[in-house]
């Protein structure tokens, strides 16, 4: 997905809705925009329209799509009992966290990642969301597209449109896998590769029948134009529940050899044989949660962090989840007003503590709703 810099700080699509994210030291708040409806809202509200607020699926979307419900403090005193350099560096990076994000759009993501910055990978997942995506709605006058599916790609242009797009090599890659995956395999076939343990983001996601293991799902991943061990490791952690997926990169295999002793090899190149061996030493120290593990690591190697290195000062306590939500439910007006038909969102504010670590049911503290009427055009 794409994030747009607004006034409630981060906002993307995400599952066909618009969602907004802020932060302050004991809340995450999150308003969600949903699509416009067709018809023109009757006052009083229709049946519709209240069923459907009152099946919001938006809070239990979040804490999957954060991983809010592993206890993110046990795992970083288990990685710290078997492992003195984590031990080391931890503390200052606290509450890192894998996203848990659709397997799809982590799989064409990646792709773009190939060779590539943050700032233009970033500039790639925009234009195939607003060149292929569906459009949900506005904010702030920006139109807001939800990622593309895989039929939305296959066409016969694609592969042109996305060189001139600024993809380059790419382009191939990108609508090679697309057509594999709409049209050569079962429909659903990347999540019959998901962590059965893991359910992913989508409420309805399973694992399938198959019972895949993280080999058998990184091997599969492999067969697709554009997947290399790495990106394949990559949507193997972040978009199917893999979580001892290792991706191995520059950073990586030199966090192994300063840090674990791993020797420098004789091979001029960076071979699968040395890539395996670095992700099993992880995996042996860190366990079911190595890429987790690994992703703190590789946030302290930043040089945009080193500067957090090297301090003694203790870091507080990682303290329990807990989640209250405070839900304030409007209908809005949203994007450019030049037809008479504007785009209708119906948006909902929400309130959610989270303390890291222990999982407790969600307490609804309070509920209200406000409804505005219909503007002229």
């Amino acid at each position: 997905m794409a994030w747009l810099l607004t006034v409630y700080q981060r906002t993307c699509t995400l599952q066909g809705r618009i969602l907004s994210l802020r932060q302050d030291p004991s809340h995450l708040h999150y308003r969600v925009t949903w699509p416009e409806y067709q018809d023109a809202l009757p006052t009083p509200p229709s049946r519709r329209v209240t069923d459907e607020l009152n099946q919001d699926d938006t809070e239990e979307l979040v804490r999957r799509y954060f991983s809010l419900n592993l206890d993110l403090g046990a795992l970083y005193d288990q990685w710290s009992k078997s492992d003195p350099n984590f031990q080391k560096k931890a503390p200052e990076f606290k509450g890192v966290r894998i996203l848990s994000q659709d397997a799809w759009e982590a799989l064409i993501c990646f792709i773009c990642s190939s060779n590539n910055n943050i700032s233009r990978i970033s500039q790639m997942v925009h234009k195939l969301c607003n060149h292929y995506g569906p459009l949900i709605g506005y904010i702030d006058g920006e139109p807001m597209h939800d990622f593309p599916t895989p039929e939305s790609l296959t066409g016969k242009n694609v592969e042109s449109h996305l060189r001139e797009l600024g993809f380059g090599y790419r382009a191939k890659y990108i609508a090679n896998t697309a057509r594999v995956v709409a049209l050569e395999k079962p429909s659903s076939w990347l999540e019959s590769l998901r962590n059965p343990r893991h359910s992913g983001p989508r409420l309805s996601s399973s694992a399938g029948s198959s019972n895949p293991t993280y080999k058998g799902a990184h091997e599969a991943l492999l067969s697709l134009t554009g997947v290399g061990p790495k990106v394949a490791d990559c949507v193997c952690l972040m978009g199917l529940g893999w979580g001892e997926s290792v991706p191995v990169d520059t950073h990586v295999w030199q966090i192994a050899q300063r840090d674990y002793k791993f020797g420098k090899s004789k091979a001029k190149t960076f071979n699968k044989a040395m890539y395996d061996a670095v992700g099993d030493h992880f995996r042996t120290i860190w366990g079911d949660y190595a890429g987790w593990a690994h992703s703190v690591l590789f946030t302290a190697d930043l040089r945009e962090f080193s500067n957090r290195t090297g301090k003694t000062q203790p870091v507080e306590e990682v303290e329990p989840v807990r989640v209250k939500s405070e839900i304030q439910e409007e209908v809005i007006l949203s994007g450019p007003r030049k037809r008479r038909s504007a785009v209708d969102a119906k948006a909902r504010s929400n309130t959610v503590v989270e303390n890291v670590g222990e999982r407790k049911s969600i307490e609804t503290i309070s509920l209200h709703k406000r409804r505005r009427t219909r503007g002229s055009s």
